[in-house]
């Protein structure tokens, strides 16, 4: 898939909480084919000690208004000085990049699954699946009710259920611990997950000894994004591959935790 590297316009930065925003940002030209699991490589302007660009997963797209949404935790410098940006002000983007989540082989009922900044690509999923005909639910996790994001968006394509740490929101504990696992996945034809390794490990775990797919999309760190820096190799069943080429998408079965 051909790569772009294009200046955008910020419309909107969105704050949500005291860790996460959403970027609103407008390419001046069409907007190429873009698909869910995909991410951009953000280059970070005037920040000492920042010299890569921040891999960030695609939330949404608005093929009319040419938009890209981005949803981003602060973490460090680089994403710090992201929240700083205003309307109007310009992002230099490489995109779209990765492979992508693919569709079930039949249609039925999905379980997307999330924690933290994980949550990120699930919205843009969400809407492809249900255009595929399926009936999508979300599993979101994060640290505490202060911390959820954005629950609108998630709640426009399914039923959303929560997992704080401390209870403040939905049930107590992390998703492993939700009843929506507890009932053994029986409703759903495949699971789709995006968040820390440990939980996605667990997640694959319980998926897959129940015969379930599952599709897990990697957050290894993705220097460049185009596979050239090798920052991001993952061992797989079929050799070490570049999560941001090979990936960041995997069937969880490939994957050698």
């Amino acid at each position: 898939m051909t790569k772009y590297i294009r200046d955008f316009i910020i419309e909107d930065n969105i704050r949500l909480n005291t860790e996460y925003f959403i970027l609103n940002i407008r390419s001046e030209e069409a907007l190429p084919d873009m698909y869910p699991g995909q991410f951009v490589e953000i280059k970070v302007e005037n920040t000492d000690g920042v010299f890569l660009r921040r891999p960030i997963s695609i939330y949404g797209i608005d093929r009319e208004k040419q938009t890209i949404n981005l949803l981003i935790q602060k973490a460090g410098k680089g994403t710090t000085k992201l929240a700083q940006h205003k309307q109007g002000d310009k992002l230099n983007i490489i995109f779209p990049l990765g492979n992508s989540f693919t569709a079930p082989e039949r249609k039925g009922k999905v379980l997307l699954v999330g924690g933290g900044v994980g949550v990120a690509p699930l919205p843009f999923l969400a809407e492809y699946l249900v255009d595929k005909g399926m009936e999508v639910e979300f599993l979101l996790g994060f640290r505490n009710s202060d911390l959820l994001v954005d629950l609108k968006n998630f709640e426009k394509y399914g039923k959303v259920n929560l997992s704080t740490d401390n209870g403040t929101a939905g049930e107590k504990g992390t998703v492993m611990d939700n009843s929506v696992l507890k009932e053994e996945l029986l409703p759903f034809v495949k699971v789709y997950t995006c968040g820390p390794n440990i939980m996605m490990k667990a997640v694959a775990a319980f998926v897959e000894a129940r015969g379930i797919e599952c599709e897990a999309s990697l957050e290894n760190t993705m220097a460049c994004g185009i596979g050239a820096c090798l920052c991001c190799i993952q061992e797989t069943i079929h050799g070490n591959v570049r999560v941001c080429i090979e990936g960041p998408v995997f069937n969880t079965k490939e994957l050698i935790w």
